[in-house]
């Protein structure tokens, strides 16, 4: 692709495994830097639709890539990420005013991922029709953005880390990380020299919203509340911690289910909140321990950031200050979806989007593909 590739107004789209709903970013970027933020919208799903797309995700868990593929949920689960997709897209050019949007990037809905290990390469799926979105946004929709990583054994995952760094750009030169609460919590490291490590560090909400919708009490700990009445397990904390995850050298991933609600069976509902929440502060600490360096600083986004009782926990595990995306005029609910605009970008221009250090892949990926209307 040229080197003179002029800015363009992308539109990105996220869904996380937290099944909460559809985040959408537009950005004005070139695919290395950012030169305008636009609107953001949330479309959340209903519960019917989060049922779905929840059964979908039981019956690729399930299935494991092992036999026949379940086809009949899986494309269930394709037509509500196609709907909702649409109806975010739409409240999204709602906003565009005059911003000429030429193209989208979309992740899909991740129903499984296997991380590679010593015997074989990783597995990912991602539940996309961008064919269909193509035609329903009437503009080139960049997709599949994990496999090629994947095929030549990287991990697949963390993919933001390419945003990361042009967001960090305006934050100093020092070393910093850019932490992402989302099911999982992953990290992108900023090193003094400028180099970038990124992984998933463990658990961040799926555990603890797993445990609180198995209890009847909504699809997440609003406010903290559970888990600020609760005792931690401290013995339970401990054993956990000593999973052989955290031993594991950097670029890693993990699969949403990889850390689980059953972790925290036989205590009680507050005190499993509370647990719950700890281990996902504490993993975080410990990715930091891995660390050649410590950062300066963290900037938290995701959801989990809106959790004081994780906040509060990340403050005093942590060696360094969090701070919360807006505390650094970042959005820190639409970082996933700017991420994947500018990955679109990338795509676009065949620049790489993964990296040794930040999937393990044996080279620095060019990665998505382009379906075009």
């Amino acid at each position: 692709m040229a080197d003179n590739f002029d800015p363009i107004w992308v539109a990105g789209f996220m869904s996380g495994t937290s099944l909460d709903a559809v985040d959408g970013a537009l950005l004005l970027t070139d695919g290395e830097r950012i030169f305008e933020f636009g609107p953001v919208i949330e479309r959340k799903y209903t519960p019917e639709e989060r049922s779905v797309l929840q059964i979908a995700t039981d019956a690729a868990r399930e299935w494991n890539w092992q036999g026949p593929q379940p086809d009949a949920p899986f494309a269930a689960a394709r037509e509500v990420i196609t709907a909702t997709h649409a109806d975010a897209f739409s409240k999204l050019m709602a906003q565009a005013g005059d911003r000429n949007v030429s193209l989208a990037g979309v992740h899909g809905q991740t129903v499984l991922h296997r991380r590679p290990t010593d015997m074989a390469k990783g597995a990912t799926l991602q539940l996309i029709d961008a064919e269909a979105l193509s035609q329903v946004f009437a503009m080139p929709v960049a997709y599949d953005f994990r496999s090629d990583d994947v095929a030549v054994g990287g991990q697949g995952a963390p993919l933001a880390p390419a945003y990361h760094a042009a967001l960090m750009a305006g934050q100093g030169s020092q070393p910093m990380a850019v932490l992402n609460l989302g099911g999982v919590a992953n990290i992108t490291v900023r090193m003094s020299d400028g180099a970038l490590i990124a992984f998933d560090t463990g658990p961040a909400n799926g555990p603890i919203d797993e445990w609180v919708e198995g209890h009847d009490q909504g699809t997440y700990d609003q406010g903290g509340r559970l888990a600020a009445a609760g005792q931690v397990h401290e013995g339970l904390l401990a054993d956990l911690l000593e999973h052989p995850w955290f031993s594991e050298t950097p670029p890693k991933s993990l699969d949403r289910y990889d850390f689980h609600a059953g972790m925290a069976r036989g205590l009680s509902l507050a005190d499993g909140a509370a647990t719950l929440t700890a281990f996902s502060a504490a993993a975080v600490a410990a990715g930091l321990a891995q660390l050649p360096e410590t950062p300066t600083k963290v900037i938290a986004s995701g959801g989990g950031r809106h959790n004081p009782v994780l906040m509060d926990m990340l403050a005093k595990a942590l060696p360094c200050p969090i701070l919360t995306a807006e505390q650094v005029g970042w959005r820190g609910d639409s970082i996933e979806a700017e991420a994947f605009a500018l990955l679109a970008a990338r795509t676009l221009r065949g620049l790489p989007i993964s990296f040794p250090m930040t999937t393990g892949a044996p080279k620095p990926m060019i990665g998505g593909r382009i379906s075009r209307q």
